[in-house]
């Protein structure tokens, strides 16, 4: 072997050495360089799982909702037209009355005593006026003393009627058919025009007060029917409107309408509270989905649905909203496969899996 070839052999044994020892500490250094590059490589994210909803041809009905109240169909604070002590009451708290019924008296003995003395007197005027006519027809006195005769008694008989009328304003009748309620005045008291004595309340029918917002001002007119709720109560009841107030409300832009129920298939209390529904319209075939399903955005309302796999998004418009569903006029077809869950975390081509479908 010459001096070379020596060398060679000795350097390529003096490196095989030096490979040997470092070997233990370079491995270290590779394998934990190819975990880091594993480690940043991105993951494939599992689809999401989500529910689905296939469109099929709808009934929708456009309702409108509104709060309102019980009102009595006719009430009326009871007093007296003149001023005088209270010596009647002729009625129970709570009773019914009819029109016309006497409900209380005022002390008119003064009054009644001077209507005696005034038909008194016209027995008299009325036998003189016989008299006078009679003497006319045989000439016997001049027209101008009959005219006289007869004034008289017109004059006798407007001031019986006065007074008459002044005896009926110690009278408290029933104005209406109706349940009267508490009394505030006993008898024997001292009462005045200002004194109420008690509330007259006609219940049949009632009539419901409520608004509707202004856009159905021309669709709601006198005989639409609408149902409501009273707390108590499971089923509807039915009414009808029968006025609409000409105007609107500048604070509220509602207009009032009122309704009538008759308050004889359930007895009902004017004050009491009701929810109201109204039924506008009924719309077949159409396409309507659930409103957790729309998003609103900037550009228009979107939803997402089911293709290959995958989110997609798409543009609709919107009609009629109910409670819960929302009419589509254009952007969906029937058969289309919607998603109704997850719709914050949908993206375009996102995987999804259907939970439901």
């Amino acid at each position: 072997m010459n001096k070379n070839a020596r060398f060679i052999v000795n350097t390529s044994l003096l490196l095989l050495l030096i490979g040997i020892v470092a070997y233990p500490k370079v491995r270290p250094l590779f394998s934990d360089r190819a975990s880091a590059e594993q480690s940043f490589q991105p993951r494939q994210r599992p689809p999401l799982s989500v529910s689905g909803f296939v469109i099929t041809p709808t009934t929708l009905q456009e309702e409108v909702r509104s709060t309102g109240s019980l009102l009595p169909d006719e009430e009326v604070d009871l007093s007296f037209e003149t001023s005088g002590k209270v010596i009647g009451i002729h009625f129970e708290e709570g009773s019914y009355v009819k029109e016309g019924d006497l409900l209380a008296k005022m002390n008119d003995r003064h009054l009644q005593a001077q209507l005696q003395k005034l038909q008194a007197q016209r027995r008299l005027l009325v036998e003189r006026e016989f008299r006078q006519r009679s003497l006319l027809e045989r000439d016997a006195i001049s027209q101008e003393a009959y005219d006289q005769a007869v004034t008289e008694l017109e004059t006798l008989d407007a001031d019986i009627e006065l007074l008459k009328a002044r005896i009926a304003e110690t009278e408290v009748r029933a104005p209406f058919d109706g349940i009267v309620g508490l009394r505030y005045l006993s008898e024997g008291s001292f009462a005045s025009p200002n004194t109420r004595l008690a509330r007259l309340i006609k219940t049949q029918p009632l009539k419901i007060e409520f608004s509707v917002p202004e856009r159905y001002a021309g669709a709601i007119t006198p005989g639409f029917p609408i149902s409501f709720r009273i707390d108590g109560i499971l089923n509807p009841l039915h009414a009808s409107v029968y006025a609409v107030d000409p105007m609107v409300d500048e604070r509220t832009r509602t207009i009032r309408v009122r309704a009538l129920y008759d308050n004889l298939e359930v007895p009902l209390n004017p004050g009491r509270f009701t929810s109201i529904t109204m039924q506008l319209a009924e719309i077949n075939e159409a396409i309507a989905i659930p409103s957790e399903a729309l998003i609103p955005e900037m550009e228009g309302d979107r939803v997402f649905v089911y293709r290959s796999g995958r989110a997609s998004p798409i543009y609709v418009s919107t009609g009629l909203r109910t409670e819960d569903r929302v009419q589509i006029l254009d952007g969906l077809s029937f058969g289309d496969t919607l998603l109704v869950t997850g719709v914050l975390q949908l993206r375009q081509g996102l995987p999804v899996v259907l939970d439901n479908l």
